[in-house]
């Protein structure tokens, strides 16, 4: 990856490479409109993002906000909730600004890909039925995604201007210079401080391809840009690592009490794998993960993609110049990404391989854009062009039948716990308030309630302590069918079924 300075100036593309058909942001628009037609509408809070907005809601008491959470995406909603509490506001919001952050992350990466690869990947990423859902959600994965795919191709900006620079879109003029200097490095620094405060040790993961590439070059640009890679890690950090020594005892205990939570991070290369295949078009939450793997044709694109990655990688090492570090790179960075899901965990989300999806989507791009380039003018190559059309529009008809589904799911569910909420108002509960048992912290937020837990991953008091605060303030206790244990301070508590739950019941003194 050495680069050379080749004098260009940061002054961005040429106006011959502006004309043409705005590519990139008809994907970012087709984007947001699928969002707010499909992902937006009666869709509740979940259970994590209520605990996210609780933290910066100014209405509600603020949920337990264990080890392995990060504060970034409450920093990112927290204007819209302290404006307002509709949800319907704040999905719409993000929707918008999801749509404006693939278009922005991607653009980075027009003159290192050329438009038509850009514009390519971008909607490979963004029509993934998780990529949609995940648009108007309060979770921070697919902001680490935007992040991710922004501080790479910064960082190839930066590094080789010369090299990267690949403008292999026939619209692409030939004299079109990737901008280098002071801009590219602090969008690399800031995209790297933005992953880092939406998720620490993600991007801890995708800084360290990055890292061994300027150790690889060993030149004076590469130790400075080693610098930058290492101050947006550090500024993005600051918060978590402050909140880890005041919260958690250190860094080495937050991470030890981060992996508990988990269920014990180790070695589990079989157990991830499997669950992030039969997790693939949902549940959101596969934990444990024992339902079946999804069919072969609606996880085909999947067991492709390392495949078409791995090939891309090779076609770039044959090439060499501009074109391998433009490739290898992002791969490099998805696979670190993707390293602690797949082999460290036993179970599994479709959210969690986000920011893996968002680079592998360029250099696949960039391979089947290739393979239509190369063959000669005429029938053979608008043949190809058409086959590359049709495979896509059968990979997108099949996501969006998996968006459908997964939307219902994620709106009977949220559902339930409004409902809940309601039954609690009902009986009379009302702030300061108290709610504890499964499913407390969503329900409370709901309610307008704090929430509790006496085990679980969310483990934040003793029974005891739960006891001696029903004396001082209302509180109800949740039961699930699954789940018919009662605290022994409940048990000759008042039971009443809540309505619209599936069976819940809230026992109140």
């Amino acid at each position: 990856m050495e680069g050379t300075d080749t004098g260009t100036t940061d002054t961005g593309t040429t106006k011959a490479a502006r004309r043409g058909p705005p590519l990139l942001a008809a994907v970012a628009v087709a984007y947001a409109v699928v969002q707010l037609c499909c992902a937006v509408a009666h869709m509740d809070l979940g259970w994590d993002e209520s605990v996210y907005l609780s933290q910066v809601d100014p209405r509600n008491p603020a949920a337990y906000f264990s080890a392995p959470r990060s504060r970034g995406i409450s920093f990112l909603v927290a204007p819209v909730v302290a404006l307002t509490p509709s949800v319907t506001t704040l999905r719409v919001t993000l929707a918008l600004l999801s749509s404006a952050a693939l278009y922005g992350a991607f653009r980075i990466w027009e003159p290192l890909a050329g438009r038509a690869r850009t514009a390519l990947a971008a909607a490979l990423f963004a029509g993934l039925w998780i990529t949609v859902l995940s648009g108007p959600e309060v979770m921070p994965n697919l902001w680490i995604a935007f992040a991710a795919t922004a501080a790479t191709g910064c960082f190839l900006r930066t590094r080789a201007p010369a090299d990267t620079r690949a403008p292999a879109d026939p619209r692409t003029p030939a004299d079109t210079r990737t901008p280098t200097g002071s801009r590219n490095l602090a969008g690399l620094a800031a995209s790297l401080a933005a992953a880092a405060l939406l998720r620490a040790p993600d991007a801890v993961w995708l800084a360290l391809p990055m890292l061994a590439a300027c150790a690889a070059v060993r030149d004076r640009r590469a130790l400075h840009t080693a610098a930058v890679v290492l101050g947006g890690l550090a500024a993005g950090g600051a918060q978590w690592a402050a909140e880890a020594w005041v919260r958690f005892g250190g860094v080495t205990q937050r991470l030890a009490d981060s992996s508990a939570t988990e269920g014990g991070m180790g070695a589990h290369p079989g157990a991830g794998l499997s669950a992030a295949r039969r997790s693939l078009n949902g549940p959101q939450l596969c934990r444990p993960c024992h339902i079946a793997n999804p069919s072969l044709t609606h996880s085909l694109w999947w067991l492709l993609l390392p495949v078409l990655a791995a090939a891309a990688c090779a076609l770039a090492l044959r090439t060499g110049g501009r074109a391998r570090a433009v490739t290898l790179l992002p791969v490099a960075c998805a696979l670190s990404l993707a390293a602690p899901y797949l082999l460290l965990l036993d179970y599994s989300a479709p959210r969690f391989l986000l920011p893996s999806y968002a680079l592998l989507a360029l250099p696949v791009a960039g391979l089947a854009a290739g393979a239509v380039t190369r063959l000669h003018t005429g029938p053979p190559r608008w043949a190809a062009a058409a086959a590359l059309c049709a495979l896509l529009a059968a990979h997108l008809w099949v996501q969006q039948g998996e968006l459908r589904a997964n939307a219902a799911d994620a709106r009977d569910t949220t559902v339930r716990y409004r409902r809940a909420a309601e039954g609690l108002q009902r009986l009379g509960l009302s702030a300061p308030c108290l709610v504890t048992g499964p499913r407390a912290q969503p329900v409370a937020y709901a309610a307008g309630c704090a929430s509790a837990q006496t085990r679980g991953n969310n483990r934040s008091t003793t029974e005891a302590a739960l006891a001696r605060a029903a004396h001082r303030v209302p509180t109800a206790v949740l039961q699930d069918p699954a789940d018919g244990r009662l605290p022994p301070f409940a048990r000759t508590w008042h039971p009443h079924p809540l309505p619209g739950t599936g069976g819940w019941t809230a026992y109140l003194p």
